[in-house]
Formats: C-alpha cells, sequence, structure tokens
C-alpha cells in the first residue's frame, strides 16, 4: 500500500515564496489564487521580534470531507491517498471549499472550477517529485510514502515532533510540520497586520472578530502579516435559496394542516393557491441553485453522475420527489378532486419536511463550519418553513373566502413556528461551543452581520409574532385578515435576512 504526504520543516523554511511561484507555473495557477502559499506570522516586541512562516495546501486527508459533498465525485480520493479533481465533472457549486477546514481549495478564474494542490500527480505517477519539493532551496518540502519505513519522509516522522493543521476536525490530513510555531497554524492565535505593510495581504474576514471573546483574547500572541485573502463562497444567492425553499416546502406543509382539519375541499386555496406557491417558490429555488453554479450547464451532473453521499445529491432528488408531489397535488386541485389531495397530503408533507430539512445535513457536511455543525439546524429550518407556508397562505388568505376556522388554523401555525423560532435561536446563540463557533456568533449578533441578525428578530419574530397575536385576538374580519398577512410578510422577511446573517457569519471565521 502506497499513502503519499508532505512534510514540512518549517525549522528550515525561509518563507522565500518558491514554492508558491514553482506551483503556480507547473499548473499555469491564474493571478489571484493559489494551490500553495506561505503565510507569515510576526511575535515578540523590537528588538526581540522574529518571523515566522509555515506552508499552506491541501492536506490530502484520509477522511476528505471535500471528496464527501462533492456531487459529481469532480474530487476523489486515490488509492495512493492523493486527492484529486477532475475538471470535466467539476460544476462550481464551490461547497468543497466550506467543507475544506483548511482554505485550500478555490475556483480557478479561468476555468470557473474548483482546483488545489493535487500533488503534482502527472510528476509521481513518472516517478519525479512535486514541483514544490524540487524547487525548495533549503530541502524544507518533503515529499513520499508515509508506508515506507525506508523513505525519507517516514524517518523523518519517526525521528520528529509534528504537528498537523485543525487535528480536531478529525479529517487525518496528511500533511506534517516539524517545527511550526503553533500561531503559524492556527489563524485564530494571530492578529492581522493592519498597518499598510506590502505583505498585508491577508484573508478576508472582519478584522474585529478578534475582539473582547474573553477567555479566548489570551490566544492571540501573534500577528499575521501576510497570507493569502481566500473570499466567501456562499453569498446571497444561497441565502435566498434558503428563504425560497423554506416558503415552497412550507406551502404544502399549510395545505397538508388544512387538509388535516378538514378542508382538503377548498378548491381555490387548498386544491391550487397553495400547491401553486410550493412549485412557484421551487422553481425559483432551483434557478437560484443553478445560477449560483460556476459551471450552471452541467448542473444536470448532479441527476447524470451522482455522487451519493453527497447532500446536494440527495437534496436534488428530494427536490424532484417533492416537486412530483406538488404536481399531483395541483392536479387534483384543478380537476375538483379532494380524494386525491387526500391521497397525495401526508405524502407531500414528509417530502415537504425533507425539503426543507436537508440543508442542515449539507452543512453538516461543510466540516470547515463549525458554525453550521448545530444539531439545532434541522428544527430551526422547518420552523422556519413553517413561517414561510403560513406567511405565504395568509398573504394569499384575503384574496379567497376562507372558512374562519382554516384562517385561524394557519394563523396558529405562524405563531407556533415564530415562537419555535425563538426559542431555536436564542438557545444557538446562548450555548458555548468551540472558538470558532463563538467568532461566528459574534459576527452574527455584533460584527458585520448584526444588522441584517437584528433586522430579523425585529421584523421576522417580533413583528411578525404581535401582529398575529393581535389578529387572533380580532379573530375575524378583514382588520383580523389584513394583519394576518402583514405578520405572513413580516415573517418571511425575517426568514430571509435571518438566513443571509446565518450563512455569512459561519464563513467569517479565517482557516488559514
Amino acid at each position: 500500500m502506497t499513502r503519499y504526504a508532505f512534510l514540512i520543516d518549517q525549522d528550515t523554511c525561509i518563507g522565500c515564496h518558491a514554492c508558491t511561484v514553482a506551483c503556480k507555473q507547473e499548473h499555469d495557477v491564474p493571478l489571484g489564487v493559489n494551490r500553495t502559499w506561505v503565510k507569515y506570522i510576526e511575535k515578540g516586541v523590537f528588538p526581540d521580534a522574529r518571523r515566522f512562516y509555515s506552508v499552506n495546501r491541501c492536506n490530502h486527508c484520509e477522511d476528505a470531507p471535500c471528496v464527501s459533498i462533492c456531487p459529481t465525485s469532480a474530487l476523489f480520493s486515490r488509492k495512493d491517498g492523493i486527492v484529486d479533481f477532475d475538471d470535466s465533472r467539476c460544476i462550481g457549486c464551490k461547497s468543497c471549499m466550506n467543507a475544506c477546514p483548511y482554505d485550500a481549495l478555490y475556483i480557478n478564474p479561468d476555468t470557473q472550477t474548483a482546483h488545489k494542490c493535487n500533488f503534482c500527480t502527472h510528476r509521481v505517477e513518472i516517478g519525479l517529485e512535486p514541483s514544490c519539493v524540487v524547487v525548495c532551496p533549503t530541502q524544507s518540502i518533503v515529499a513520499g510514502d508515509i508506508e515506507d519505513p525506508t523513505s525519507r519522509i517516514s524517518i523523518m516522522l519517526g525521528r520528529h515532533d509534528t504537528q498537523v493543521r485543525a487535528p480536531e476536525q478529525g479529517t487525518k490530513p496528511h500533511v506534517f510540520y516539524k517545527g511550526a510555531d503553533e500561531a503559524a497554524l492556527d489563524p485564530l492565535r494571530t492578529k492581522i497586520a493592519d498597518d499598510g505593510m506590502i505583505w498585508a495581504e491577508t484573508t478576508a474576514h472582519h478584522p474585529t472578530l478578534h475582539g473582547d471573546l474573553g477567555h479566548h483574547e489570551a490566544n492571540v500572541v501573534a500577528r499575521t502579516a501576510y497570507t493569502t485573502p481566500h473570499l466567501m463562497a456562499w453569498k446571497g444567492r444561497v441565502s435566498a435559496y434558503l428563504a425560497t425553499k423554506a416558503v415552497s416546502a412550507g406551502a404544502l406543509l399549510a395545505g397538508a394542516l388544512a387538509v388535516l382539519t378538514g378542508h382538503a375541499d377548498e378548491q381555490a386555496f387548498v386544491g391550487i393557491a397553495l400547491p401553486l406557491v410550493a412549485l412557484l417558490f421551487a422553481a425559483i429555488t432551483g434557478i437560484l441553485l443553478i445560477l449560483d453554479l460556476k459551471q450552471p450547464a452541467r448542473f444536470l451532473y448532479i441527476f447524470t453522475k451522482p455522487q451519493w453521499g453527497s447532500w446536494l445529491v440527495r437534496g436534488a432528488f428530494i427536490l424532484l420527489g417533492y416537486g412530483g408531489l406538488a404536481s399531483l397535488w395541483l392536479l387534483g386541485g384543478l380537476i375538483d378532486s379532494p380524494g386525491l389531495i387526500q391521497l397525495v397530503a401526508i405524502p407531500a408533507a414528509l417530502f415537504a419536511a425533507g425539503t426543507a430539512g436537508y440543508t442542515a445535513y449539507l452543512f453538516g457536511q461543510c466540516e470547515g463550519r463549525d458554525f453550521w455543525q448545530t444539531p439545532l439546524l434541522l428544527p430551526t429550518l422547518l420552523a422556519q418553513a413553517g413561517v414561510g407556508g403560513a406567511g405565504a397562505a395568509l398573504m394569499l388568505a384575503p384574496l379567497f373566502d376562507l372558512p374562519n376556522d382554516l384562517e385561524k388554523a394557519m394563523r396558529w401555525l405562524l405563531l407556533g413556528s415564530v415562537l419555535a423560532l425563538v426559542f431555536l435561536i436564542a438557545t444557538e446563540l446562548t450555548s458555548k461551543g468551540t472558538v470558532h463557533v463563538e467568532l461566528a456568533q459574534r459576527a452574527m449578533t455584533r460584527g458585520a452581520y448584526a444588522s441584517r441578525f437584528w433586522a430579523s428578530v425585529v421584523i421576522g419574530l417580533v413583528v411578525a409574532g404581535a401582529l398575529t397575536v393581535v389578529g387572533l385576538a380580532l379573530d375575524a374580519g378583514a382588520a383580523a385578515s389584513g394583519l394576518a398577512a402583514a405578520a405572513g410578510l413580516a415573517g418571511i422577511i425575517g426568514v430571509a435576512l435571518y438566513e443571509d446573517a446565518f450563512v455569512r457569519a459561519g464563513q467569517s471565521v479565517p482557516l488559514s
């Protein structure tokens, strides 16, 4: 058995960037992105100051999360332990970038596909060493087979203490560091240089994230003078997709509630309007997903070249099944068949819950983002679907002559979902987690995304909840319906704002 790995001897590294340049030349890596790069940190106070280096790249993990999440097997683990990629299969979904705990992947601006260090497989396969190893003037980069006890890397691993980056992630990385300063390997132990230095090109995250974190403040022992910028992979389209998916899934959950309370015969509202909302917002969800791909023309690869371990693939098939059941529901409404609606209501509700909730498992595969690993994400997404579905139903209700008990059921669904969200968000933000989790919590509630978060709380929870309570007190009439519709709109806006803050805050913590 062969298992290739790197050992970086930081005791001898001089920070010359020869490895970075050689890698760029070998693989035609465009400007602005890197497969390998050298990070500088500085410690001490003049005249007793010192600069430390760390060479960063793909860690060729034994349990590689980028491979697990990739929907088309564009990233794969070879038998020799190298994690490689296939450009022709990549759809540019960027999920691998959030799955990687080492910030090692990037989207190549020329090919619009995910790239990273691949151990120079084209050289290794003909008996040559990776280009970075060949050019290193101090032989600080050692590559070889760690299963071969006679290889230089095996001998060095046996003779010296080494470290790996982010061992707590459990990925079993195969880039080992000898003599590396701990602060050089952990980006949360440094502050960002902001003195305008020529080398102060740093990771894009909020510079105040490291402030007033109580016991974590003691971890700040150095400053980062140079590293490469790695920008946020998922932004507004992903946030919007979560909101539209909540409305879509919630519409049939609200419809199922109507059916269970004996209103399957409300043809216009239950049979036509709610499944139309479900299908419309499902279509918008799909369009947002496709538009967010760097290779949107390859979207069908998810269905034709699926990697079944990825929740992107599983979610796509859940959405497909959900769309089919929503279409059957709509057919039942169009032909005025309450029996067909009753037949599909329970399966549709189950697929609606799957549609709302599968993203919790997708985000769970994003090993690099601790903030998204919360077990509360699934119930939060289901509660948001309740808000979205009830909100959409209540906005439509004034257009129909609905029985009072049906409209009240929608109001109670909205209020119950809002209260559930209040509890879940409060629990999430008051619970302790890793330093990454606490930094993301701070970014969302007191940092760059605080305005969106608090707007979501005020609009989506306080306003929506208060208007719903008043509407329930009024019981019936135009005023009650108008307040309920306003509450529904406020709830949907709040869900959208919360998701945007949550998605962005989760990616705000530096990984390299």
